[in-house]
């Protein structure tokens, strides 16, 4: 494994940011966090440059080329990883929007044989649907849109179990029995149930809260809003006290004021996620099935005039939360690698810069391009 020293780079630690530090890197770790300056004949001068712990994004469909859906596939999952690592993104959960048993079995597959020898990099799945709301499914089709049923259930976790990290449902059109026993179901596992394209109510999406599930997908999105008389989903998501939520800014999901506003009000339970149906390029076209895109002017749409997905990675939503929505580096950096690696289970291993930490990292420079990636301490 490589052996290498960073030094004189402004460190953001995954708590706090050292200027003039250091890092020393062995077998694919971080051995040692210096806050100072090596002097040392090998030792790599960042001459100020950000080093920051990778990012880690939950939400993401594709790549360049492929997305999950279409071919839920072992090089699907590879080459969406490869695609987003050139931006920093080191760790990911490829995800499928609303499909078929059959896809969602591939996907784990796929998933689980990546996981084999990239177990940093592919965390595991994202399942967004199907057991959603028709009212809220957005540019999802309404061909797999379903209600659950308990035998799709109780194979999709049984055989997702050690690879489904996580699954969006809109909880209304559960029955109570049904959304019991999920909840019950997951928190032996490692899956974690996330509230989303739901047109539950305050107190509905409140009690779910309650209840077990725990964070909520890409805030302000294909969820009931907040307003005076029904404060919605979006109402819950900022009155429950410990719910996370993610949010997609991109500038075309959310003005910058409402990520402003959410930031203010979840503080540390809010963060980035890319929502990419392709990026790094994205593609001009795209149609599968009754999934059909249309790029233009940095956004996806269908047909209908509904936004599908987005065109931008995490370093992208990182970049307009510093410069559009008045972060500091800091506090985007945290929400793009540090929060989400410990919301998907990975908290002791990835996010931080501190020893015993896994090497993905990314060195940016001022303007906030990517200099340099390193995924298990070794360079991309």
């Amino acid at each position: 494994m490589q052996e290498l020293t960073f030094t004189n780079a402004t460190v953001f630690t995954g708590n706090a940011v050292l200027a003039g530090a250091s890092v020393r890197i062995s077998n694919g770790l971080i051995q040692e966090l210096v806050a100072g300056i090596i002097d040392e004949p090998d030792a790599i001068d960042l001459q100020g440059q950000w080093l920051i712990p990778g990012f880690v994004d939950l939400q993401l469909y594709g790549g360049s080329d492929f997305f999950l859906n279409a071919s839920p596939t072992a090089e699907t999952v590879a080459h969406i990883y490869e695609t987003h690592l050139k931006n920093g993104t080191t760790s990911v959960l490829p995800t499928l929007y609303s499909t078929s048993p059959e896809t969602i079995l591939k996907a784990i597959e796929a998933i689980r044989l990546v996981r084999q020898t990239n177990p940093n990099g592919v965390l595991g799945l994202h399942v967004e649907g199907p057991y959603i709301n028709t009212v809220k499914r957005g540019a999802h089709s309404a061909n797999y849109v379903r209600l659950p049923t308990d035998a799709e259930l109780a194979e999709l976790l049984e055989k997702g179990r050690d690879s489904i990290r996580m699954l969006t449902i809109a909880p209304e059109i559960f029955s109570p029995e049904q959304l019991s026993q999920l909840i019950g179901q997951t928190r032996s596992s490692s899956t974690l149930l996330s509230l989303g394209h739901s047109d539950a109510t305050y107190r509905e999406a409140t009690d779910a809260f309650n209840h077990g599930i725990t964070l909520a997908t890409h805030l302000y999105n294909a969820m009931r809003p907040f307003e005076s008389r029904e404060p919605g989903v979006v109402g819950a998501v900022f009155d429950h006290p410990t719910v996370r939520a993610s949010i997609v800014a991109d500038g075309f999901h959310c003005d910058w004021a409402t990520i402003r506003i959410a930031k203010r009000l979840l503080g540390e339970r809010l963060f980035l996620i890319s929502d990419a149906i392709f990026a790094n390029p994205p593609q001009p076209a795209y149609a599968f099935e009754d999934f059909v895109l249309h790029y233009e002017n940095g956004r996806y749409t269908n047909p209908a005039g509904n936004l599908a997905g987005s065109s931008i990675t995490l370093l992208n939503a990182v970049q307009n939360c510093i410069r559009h929505v008045g972060l500091e580096p800091a506090e985007a950096f945290r929400m793009a690698s540090t929060v989400p690696a410990e919301i998907i289970g990975f908290g002791d291993s990835l996010g931080k810069i501190q020893p015993g930490f896994v090497a993905n990292l990314a060195v940016l420079t001022e303007d906030l391009t990517v200099s340099r990636v390193m995924a298990t301490g070794r360079f991309v």
